[in-house]
């Protein structure tokens, strides 16, 4: 990699593209030379981080685990060196009808009533989630049924898809509770996928973080120290990066932290999704 910086997105939609181009340019016009490789699943991004084929990766918050279990049974840690203000502090939700008898998770216990969730790998829509409702004492696969809707395995919930059929699943009656992220929730509602006051919130997770700037351990420091102090320094007033921070849903950047993921690394152990050093265990989960 030499003098470059090189990162590595998952192209979970076209306008990363977009996104990282733009960054690039205005990268180079502060004096950093900087590059960028785009992966179609986050395994394999993690797995080149680790390798030193990239410095840093734009992790979600799973790739974000995978990524650090990976690194520390390799005794050299990655480190979280910046984040979106979009990504602290957020929630999950568990949606049922609005006229539907169930009042409370404890309706669940023993139920056999059916949960819709994303993606198999989607944190937000079925690890967090579920894991909430097994903290509640809720058994999934004995209290309740969860049904998975597996769209873009391996893009780690980075799309809408799985919870948006979910949400039309629950309208529908094919399943009796759904799970999305809060904004998604409030996102569904805007665009008449679920109609005004046709849900109520059955319960709600804990605050989690999302995604960070991870960089390797092996990483060239200085460039790193350059690529981070930039990452900070960019101002949503500036007109050469504000329609890019706006397509990545951010007013600006963050340094990184890493306390927010706790129940995310409780909910991959429950579910058994990667082992302690970072190999993938769930027996279903091909990328």
């Amino acid at each position: 990699m030499g003098d470059v910086l090189l990162m590595g997105a998952v192209a979970y939609d076209p306008k990363v593209v977009t996104i990282w181009d733009g960054f690039r340019r205005w990268f180079e016009g502060q004096g950093l030379a900087f590059d960028y490789v785009l992966y179609s699943n986050y395994e394999r991004q993690a797995e080149d981080l680790l390798a030193g084929r990239i410095s840093a990766a734009w992790n979600s918050p799973l790739a974000w685990v995978r990524a650090r279990r990976l690194s520390d049974a390799e005794g050299a840690p990655v480190r979280a060196v910046a984040m979106r203000d979009t990504d602290r502090d957020l929630t999950s939700v568990v949606v049922v009808k609005a006229d539907s008898p169930i009042g409370s998770i404890d309706d669940l216990m023993g139920s056999g009533l059916v949960v819709g969730t994303g993606a198999v790998d989607s944190p937000q829509a079925t690890l967090l989630p579920v894991d909430h409702l097994r903290v509640g004492g809720i058994a999934p696969g004995v209290d309740v049924q969860v049904r998975r809707f597996d769209v873009g395995v391996g893009l780690h919930g980075d799309h809408v898809g799985g919870e948006r059929e979910a949400a039309r699943a629950l309208l529908a009656g094919a399943v009796d509770a759904a799970c999305m992220i809060d904004a998604n929730h409030l996102l569904f509602a805007r665009e008449g996928t679920i109609p005004s006051g046709a849900t109520r919130v059955l319960t709600q997770t804990t605050p989690y973080d999302h995604c960070n700037m991870t960089v390797g351990a092996d990483a060239p420091a200085a460039l790193v120290e350059r690529f981070t102090d930039l990452l900070l320094a960019m101002d949503y007033g500036d007109p050469a990066v504000r329609p890019l921070l706006d397509l990545e849903g951010l007013t600006r950047w963050l340094p990184g932290r890493t306390d927010g993921y706790a129940a995310l690394e409780r909910a991959v152990d429950h579910a058994g999704f990667y082992d302690g050093k970072g190999a993938v265990t769930a027996d279903d989960y091909r990328p």
